[in-house]
């Protein structure tokens, strides 16, 4: 099949996917990922997808689907689509009548794939200032090392923070990891006995191997390197390799054990081996590393899910309470208490 090229859509022209009320009929470019074929009960075919834009998704279904169309799609990308939104237990899915692979330009991928309300510039500023902040020499020097990669940097400044799940834009990964060294910044003196630099440089560098786990130059997926390493041991890589960098400009050996914890703090954040993680916090830096991040990203989602930045048109069509969180394993009640 051909691939569709991608239609012109002037900036503020479209309707969003936050914007959409029932029995709307829906037209245009939207980013598309998870494309699966389903069978229905009487074991015909249908196409599962998920169809995004930079306000939010929602459950895209196609009843009837030859195997050529199916097989076109990307698994993550770009289509051009035409269908009717419906509400469904709770929440808005589109019902598709078309759908072709289509490619998007990058006024047009502005307006599909998220992207942090906060500037990243700024943002990024904020975390050389607060590692300027760390004492230890050999620390200062690993920080630069990290800082000085241009390409590192730049990617820093862009990478999601995830495919789904917590601060999954464009920026997020900046703007979580900032959140961590602003939580760490405030945390840490109520614990003397901790060592800040340690946890400062741990959350710092604790997701960085996402820079080359994720893409995001279309749909948000994982390269080759991040479904055969994933970011925890491709951050334990990069940071072998940048120590041996500082002892190689900087003529500074650090401790002995820095690096090793450090790795260990990259490789525990996850906290559990069910949930990722390759070891278990096993230092008084870990565990709070693991804790604090864990606070972020499960704070973020919770927020996410039950007061978006954008509410639906039709207000709240599931009543008080969202579908199951798998992330959080409950569903949450929806209302700001203290809300007239």
């Amino acid at each position: 099949m051909t691939t569709t090229a991608a239609p012109t859509n002037t900036p503020g022209s479209r309707r969003y996917i936050t914007q959409l009320e029932p029995s709307e009929y829906v037209q245009g470019l939207f980013c598309i990922s998870n494309t699966q074929l389903g069978r229905t009960k009487n074991d015909k075919p249908f196409l599962k997808v998920l169809v995004k834009d930079k306000t939010g998704e929602m459950a895209g279904r196609m009843w009837s689907i030859d195997r050529e169309t199916y097989e076109s799609l990307p698994a993550e990308g770009f289509a051009y689509l035409e269908g009717e939104t419906q509400a469904y237990q709770g929440e808005m899915q589109i019902i598709l009548r078309s759908i072709a692979p289509s490619e998007a330009t990058i006024e047009q991928m502005r307006e599909l794939l998220p992207v942090s309300a906060n500037d990243p510039e700024k943002m990024f500023a904020e975390v050389v200032k607060l590692l300027g902040t760390l004492e230890h020499a050999g620390m200062k020097a690993l920080a630069k090392v990290y800082l000085d990669d241009a390409a590192l940097m730049a990617a820093f400044k862009q990478a999601p923070a995830a495919k789904s799940m917590h601060h999954a834009y464009i920026g997020g990964l900046l703007e979580h990891t900032l959140n961590l060294l602003r939580l760490a910044d405030a945390v840490c003196p109520l614990y003397p006995k901790i060592n800040r630099d340690i946890v400062m440089m741990g959350l710092f560098l604790h997701d960085l191997g996402k820079t080359r786990e994720l893409v995001w130059d279309r749909a948000f997926s994982y390269s080759d390197r991040g479904e055969l390493i994933g970011h925890l041991v491709e951050g334990a890589i990069m940071l072998h390799d940048r120590s041996q960098q500082v002892m190689r400009t900087a003529g500074i050996r650090l401790p002995k054990y820095a690096v090793t914890v450090l790795q260990h703090i990259i490789i525990s954040h996850h906290d559990k081996p069910e949930f990722g993680a390759a070891k278990v916090p096993s230092t008084p830096e870990a565990i709070l590393v693991a804790m604090l991040d864990n606070l972020d990203a499960k704070t973020f989602i919770s927020l996410a899910a039950t007061r978006p930045e954008r509410e639906a048109p039709v207000g709240n069509l599931g009543g008080n309470f969202t579908e199951k969180q798998w992330a959080l394993d409950t569903k949450l009640f929806k209302p700001d208490p203290l809300k007239e």
